[in-house]
């Protein structure tokens, strides 16, 4: 069935007492090709539930996936050979390399596993073992290794060193990108100290650089990489630094910190909910200015050119030595809110006093730091977000190619999912909404798709990004049995915080379609899912016989996912009804589609 914005819903997952005919509308520029989607199947459930998964990597040589398990400080080695009821084959203890895994990634024949240090002013390591579990070598690399992929051929890994401050030692060390030769067995560190004399340069280009006494090596801080297809040049987000470095891996040399900017929620398409106590879910414009912050990133060559696809989360510095954070209403007279050593006095103009109340603007989180600045008579001009709420496309260059605006909040609306916070509804909403943190890319049947895990509100968006500066929104599905991150006896029933997520390609699949791998932290579940795709249409002059398409595996009832509800008093009414009955029947995973042309 179609609701009247223009989505199908997965009307053979749902209890038939309770499936309803909606009329249908329109929604977004183009129609999704009938077919698309994703299929919930099975899940493995670690024993330690929270903080039992958090980063997966698939291997096809062995058709298993690699897990971190922070709870147990180990990797979990999942087979996947029957992916309606993946098994766990062994664990890796990593005890004897450090006190805390970080990521891990699958090169030929081996994983790489990234391990933080017992002391933290310590440097990490780079665990190197077969896919059997069997230890290979250790490599010594940067501060805080916090995720590590390999180059396409898999002679190169590549590890973003985050080098976060720790407090109670006053160290904060230097953030760097190792690189690991395996074949020669030697390491390579890309560091910042040539651009330590460009601060002032950096800052007037938009990257945020305030740590309190931080040199610009000491201040940047590696979170994320991705590899372009050619495997020369190493991609690496700067979350807190809203920035984005580029590295040349064959001279293990930082080529260009690439600022993000910001993104204008004053325009249309670009709304926002800023508040959490406003009494209702209402997405507007606000003169408020996003900062992109990925946590994420995937880079794929489409039609020759390499694009960057990001989660936009964005993170603040929130440390018990410092925090930048606050709430818009902090600016107030008499709060003792310092910006750079100067007590704010409040917003300037435009704003108006009414808008550091707490239905307003006085609920979201702002920073402190750089880029907020007073104006001579200590007030406030500009109100900067954290996080763009959205994933974005940029090119080799960095330059915006593609936004998704508000979609995920117009998605949501409604349903139970919208800003999730816990148990609460709209709970985030005056910090990062949904916070898309997790993205993977990946083709199927000559397509490009990518595949967004939002943490909070939990679940997966699916696009068609084969035009990047045009992609269409596919589908969204969520297997959280309920809202809530409190785990219930059937732990395998709930997903919760998406963290990771592993595309494999058909030609690697057991199924022969392409399939998902997505860690959830909070659940400590690895669930499946298979993506469906229906071929294009080969244009023909002859009359022939309707193709035929392979009917996907049997969806492994799951959970409810998100009823979004048709504009209009009596369809809200009717779609509300719905989603509360689906939530307390505990039914089946539910797709929410573009409907198909």
């Amino acid at each position: 069935m179609i609701n009247k914005r223009g989505y199908r819903i997965g009307a053979a997952l749902l209890p038939a007492a309770i499936v309803a005919s909606v009329a249908a509308g329109g929604f977004g520029s183009a129609s999704a090709a009938d077919g698309d989607g994703l299929t919930a199947l099975g899940v493995y459930a670690t024993p330690e539930g929270e903080g039992g998964s958090e980063i997966v990597a698939f291997d096809a040589a062995t058709t298993q996936v690699y897990s971190t398990n922070g709870a147990s400080n180990s990797i979990d080695i999942i087979s996947i050979l029957d992916p309606s009821a993946p098994t766990l084959v062994t664990s890796i203890a990593l005890d004897a390399y450090g006190d805390g895994v970080q990521s891990v990634a699958v090169g030929d024949g081996v994983i790489a596993v990234a391990v933080s240090a017992a002391d933290p002013t310590d440097p990490g390591s780079v665990v190197i073992f077969t896919t059997a579990g069997v230890h290979q070598a250790t490599y010594t690399v940067g501060f805080l290794p916090d995720m590590v992929t390999f180059t396409p051929d898999k002679s190169k890994v590549i590890v973003a060193n985050e080098g976060e401050p720790v407090c109670e030692a006053e160290f904060d060390p230097e953030g760097s990108i190792s690189i690991i030769d395996l074949g020669a067995g030697t390491v390579a560190n890309a560091d910042f100290n040539d651009f330590d004399d460009d601060e002032a340069a950096l800052k007037a280009a938009g990257v945020r650089i305030f740590f309190p006494g931080a040199s610009v090596s000491e201040d940047l801080e590696p979170e994320y990489v991705a590899v372009n297809d050619g495997g020369t040049t190493a991609y690496v987000t700067l979350q807190e630094n809203n920035a984005l470095a580029v590295v040349d891996i064959a001279t293990a040399t930082v080529t260009d910190i690439v600022p993000l900017g910001y993104k204008d929620h004053s325009q249309a398409g670009n709304g926002l909910d800023p508040s959490n106590e406003d009494g209702a879910e209402a997405i507007t414009t606000r003169n408020v200015l996003g900062m992109y912050m990925p946590d994420a990133i995937a880079a794929a060559d489409i039609d020759g050119s390499t694009y960057l696809f990001t989660a936009n989360e964005g993170d603040a510095r929130d440390y018990d030595c410092y925090s930048e954070e606050v709430r818009v209403k902090d600016f107030e007279a008499g709060e003792g809110t310092l910006v750079d050593g100067v007590e704010a006095m409040g917003l300037a103009a435009p704003y108006v006093a009414g808008d550091l109340a707490d239905e307003e603007l006085g609920r979201l989180k702002t920073t402190t730091a750089f880029p907020t600045e007073l104006d001579g008579s200590q007030m406030v001009p500009q109100i900067y977000g954290y996080g763009a709420r959205s994933f974005s496309i940029w090119d080799a260059s960095g330059d915006l190619v593609f936004d998704s605006g508000d979609d995920f909040s117009q998605l949501l609306l409604g349903s139970p999912f919208f800003n999730l916070d816990e148990d609460e509804t709209d709970g985030r909403s005056d910090d990062k909404g949904a916070e898309p943190e997790a993205i993977a890319v990946g083709e199927a049947e000559g397509r490009t798709f990518a595949f967004i895990g939002l943490e909070r509100s939990g679940g997966i968006m699916m696009y068609d990004v084969s035009d990047p500066s045009a992609p269409e929104f596919i589908t969204y599905v969520n297997t959280a049995t309920t809202p809530a991150t409190e785990l219930t006896e059937a732990a395998s029933a709930a997903d919760i915080s998406p963290e990771g997520i592993a595309f494999v390609p058909a030609a690697d699949s057991p199924t022969d379609n392409p399939l998902l791998a997505v860690s959830h932290e909070v659940s400590g579940t690895v669930r499946l899912f298979e993506v469906e795709v229906a071929p294009e249409p080969v244009e023909s002059t002859t009359t022939t016989a309707a193709p035929t398409t392979t009917v996907p595996a049997a969806a492994v009832p799951t959970t409810v996912a998100p009823i979004l509800p048709p504009t209009g008093s009596d369809g809200e009414s009717t779609m509300a009804l719905i989603a509360l009955a689906l939530l307390a029947m505990g039914g089946g995973a539910i797709a929410i589609a573009k409907r198909p042309g």
